[in-house]
């Protein structure tokens, strides 16, 4: 009876220590490039029917395993624009504060109900002009030399927020035939940038090197990991086989075990 009383008591506890386990909420800004790595595989008739997503089961299943108490959520950011360098530096930089600029929350905002804001970039984002020689970070123009400017002072908001952390991906890149190979290497180009360069080893910033997934090392999107040789989305086979590699990505963002 003593071993029944206290096995129950054991429960108990265990059971009361996970219901109060501090939660880290977590949001994943992005459009639809983002949304097929968060669906991975789910099928389209149960996105519908229900809000299931690979990525959401994988933080279920991670939850359950090791009694932790991770929350994520997404948003489509801006709402109702593209999501480009040039987009975040004129949200979170130029109208930073209190207020939603255009309806589209601001870091004030977001980090104080978010713990972990992680963001990305449309896959037209490639698509890069040659520098003029003339950068300018109020220019919506699609340049390395504007990129560099407005991915600088991001960097430098998002130090603003010591408590919070913030995960990047590396720029989404197009298919061959949807792209120039000038473009394609101006792409790699940033995204080398952002890796030697731009990230700091140690401060609340990560990166998540999604352009080498997509492309192995070589200029453009996989043909056979879009959803088609013209489309540059992620396939359905692409998305399930990254979804739980984001997953745990951010997992380990979390608890510490990237620089």
């Amino acid at each position: 009876m003593r071993r029944v009383i206290i096995l129950l008591m054991t429960i108990l506890f265990i059971g009361c220590k996970t219901e109060h386990e501090p939660m880290t909420k977590i949001i994943f800004l992005h459009h639809s490039t983002g949304q097929a790595i968060w669906y991975g595989k789910t099928n389209r008739y149960v996105r519908k029917l229900t809000d299931r997503s690979d990525v959401k089961v994988f933080f279920h299943k991670h939850n359950f395993k090791h009694k932790t108490n991770y929350k994520i959520s997404k948003l489509s950011f801006p709402a109702d624009k593209p999501n480009y360098p040039y987009d975040y530096h004129n949200i979170w930089v130029n109208n930073a504060g209190e207020k939603p600029y255009m309806g589209d929350p601001t870091l004030e905002i977001l980090t104080k109900e978010y713990n972990i804001i992680i963001f990305k970039h449309c896959y037209p984002v490639s698509l890069i002009l040659e520098d003029t020689g003339n950068p300018d970070i109020e220019s919506s123009d699609k340049r390395l030399e504007n990129y560099k400017l407005q991915y600088s002072a991001l960097k430098v908001k998002m130090h603003e927020f010591p408590g919070n952390k913030f995960i990047l991906w590396t720029p989404s890149v197009n298919v061959k035939n949807n792209m120039t190979e000038e473009q394609a290497l101006r792409t790699r180009e940033l995204r080398d940038w952002l890796v030697s360069e731009w990230d700091e080893k140690g401060d609340n910033i990560f990166l998540w090197d999604f352009y080498m997934y997509e492309t192995e090392g070589g200029l453009y999107l996989l043909d056979k990991y879009a959803r088609d040789i013209n489309d540059s989305h992620p396939g359905r086979e692409f998305s399930g086989r990254i979804s739980p590699l984001f997953s745990q990505f951010i997992i380990d963002v979390a608890e510490g075990r990237v620089e």
